[in-house]
């Protein structure tokens, strides 16, 4: 039996940067073959080949044993390959049925019948979707199924899925499965793309894992573990686990009520929002992307406008005060970091044009006597965040614009970490470092709760929120829908608190 898609050889450069080298593959109809690697590992570029993205250098692509050649996404829905990615290309006013008909052949389509098939779709697989209801009345789990359906209508029968449980609840992401394993029944060939490793293991047959751009094995998920696989992707045995203590005599470090912040068209991103963060404990925040987890840690470093509400500070051993009406420098300064992973990781805090020790010296520029400022402190500080982050830089002053986006994502969080705050605030600290990294800021951060600094940790996986944290907040559409103790709450429960269901309304 042919494959349904077979790489050989393949060969991909970006100027002296080889991202995938003589990389052989395949994988056979009815099979859901999971693509696993560090970022970077090159997984992603792989499959923007297949779809037509990207062209590869060297190598050969096979479709059912034959030769093809894949120059555009056209190319790739020619030979049935359909890749759904992580931002969703639908328009908001259109139904599902339009936004599937559009780029249609000719742009020739009877709307009634294209919405009969979507229904058709719809029904055989398990998707649940209404052809004529308008994109902006969906959830993020209804888009990313019009997406699926969009391919499926186009007669993909290879389809290519990046990271699609990103930003969906636990009862989203098992639907999901569902449908891939109803999708795998009906002979298609598909590829997940996924740093989770136990959605790895719960929905696919196979495991391809890269390291560095090369191919390192292909092996079937029931023959192997997560532990296996992560030494696979990393080249060395990983401890992956989080230390988790229990809190020793918890005190209030901030006190937030009534909090509300509104955009620049008044429209409400944090709702009465209030909670204490103890020091001593880890609170986690959860919620779908674009729930306010991004406005309630502007709004606490003085980053955002308040419109109402206040936010009391208890430093051990002073007096509490209000953080409301202070710069972020005197929030800073009082002890309240925030570690805030951006997009552009230069845009919070670091100067690229300057190396570890003088992106150190800012954190307490301020602090010096005129012009002069003494090295000794921040040199040493970059020293430890380089030795103990294992940041890949020629020296500790090269500039960390030069530094790869993770490792310069290292200098940022390494730096608010190690300055010793009271209140350590942390939204994304591992999005895109590699899993060995992403356990070490676990562990950072759980050696700050045991230092009794009150850490707040918003996270975009459940499984770590769940190891790592004491309790979690939960926000929806920038209100608080719920509260859980971390050691005894599930997924499930968490996943209906995103979605307000069993919380406040």
């Amino acid at each position: 039996m042919e494959h349904a898609v077979e790489f050989k050889n393949i060969t991909k450069r970006f100027g002296s940067v080889t991202a995938n080298n003589a990389v052989n593959l395949y994988l056979d109809r009815g099979v859901i073959m999971s693509l696993l690697g560090e970022n970077g590992s090159g997984k992603t570029t792989l499959m923007n080949m297949l779809a037509g993205i990207y062209f590869p250098d060297e190598g050969q692509i096979f479709v059912d044993g034959q030769p093809v050649t894949i120059a555009s996404p056209k190319d790739a829905f020619d030979h049935g390959i359909g890749m759904i990615h992580q931002h969703f290309m639908l328009v908001d006013v259109f139904t599902a049925a339009e936004n599937v008909a559009l780029g249609l052949e000719d742009g020739k389509y009877d709307l009634k019948a294209v919405a009969e098939k979507v229904k058709e779709i719809s029904d055989k697989y398990g998707f649940g979707i209404d052809p004529n209801k308008k994109v902006y009345d969906m959830s993020v789990s209804e888009k990313q199924t019009v997406e699926i359906i969009k391919v499926l209508y186009r007669g993909a029968d290879i389809l290519i899925l990046d990271e699609p449980t990103a930003v969906l609840t636990p009862q989203e992401t098992d639907n999901l499965f569902k449908i891939m394993r109803n999708m795998k029944a009906d002979g298609k060939a598909i590829i997940i793309i996924t740093h989770k490793l136990n959605e790895v293991m719960d929905v696919s047959d196979v495991v391809a894992v890269l390291r560095k751009g090369e191919h390192i094995a292909t092996v079937r998920t029931n023959e192997t573990t997560a532990d296996a696989l992560t030494e696979m992707m990393v080249g060395r045995a990983v401890k992956l686990n989080i230390d988790r203590l229990d809190p020793v005599n918890p005190q209030p470090r901030l006190t937030i009520a009534g909090l509300t912040c509104r955009d620049s068209e008044g429209v409400k991103k944090l709702d009465d929002v209030g909670f204490i963060a103890f020091g001593g404990e880890i609170l986690g925040i959860a919620g779908i992307a674009g729930s306010g987890q991004k406005e309630l840690l502007e709004a606490i470093a003085g980053l955002r406008h308040i419109d109402e509400g206040s936010i009391i500070y208890s430093p051990e051993g002073k007096n509490p005060e209000e953080l409301v009406g202070k710069t972020p420098m005197e929030i800073k300064d009082a002890g309240v970091s925030l570690a805030f992973v951006p997009e552009d990781r230069l845009g919070m805090g670091l100067v690229g044009g300057m190396g570890m020790t003088e992106n150190m010296m800012l954190r307490s520029w301020n602090k010096g006597k005129g012009i002069f400022v003494d090295r000794k402190e921040p040199e040493a500080l970059a020293e430890e965040v380089y030795k103990f982050l294992e940041v890949v830089t020629p020296s500790i002053d090269y500039p960390v614009r030069k530094l790869s986006g993770g490792n310069v994502q290292k200098v940022l969080v390494g730096r608010e970490i190690a300055s010793s705050p009271s209140v350590l605030m942390s939204a994304y600290a591992v999005r895109g470092l590699d899993i060995n990294t992403s356990y070490i800021i676990y562990n950072l951060m759980a050696g700050q709760k045991a230092k009794g600094v009150a850490v707040i940790f918003v996270g975009e996986d459940l499984d770590v929120l769940l190891q790592l944290c004491d309790k979690i907040l939960v926000l929806c559409d920038g209100k608080v829908s719920g509260l859980v103790d971390a050691r005894t709450t599930t997924k499930e429960e968490i996943g209906l608190l995103m979605t307000s269901v069993g919380g406040k309304e």
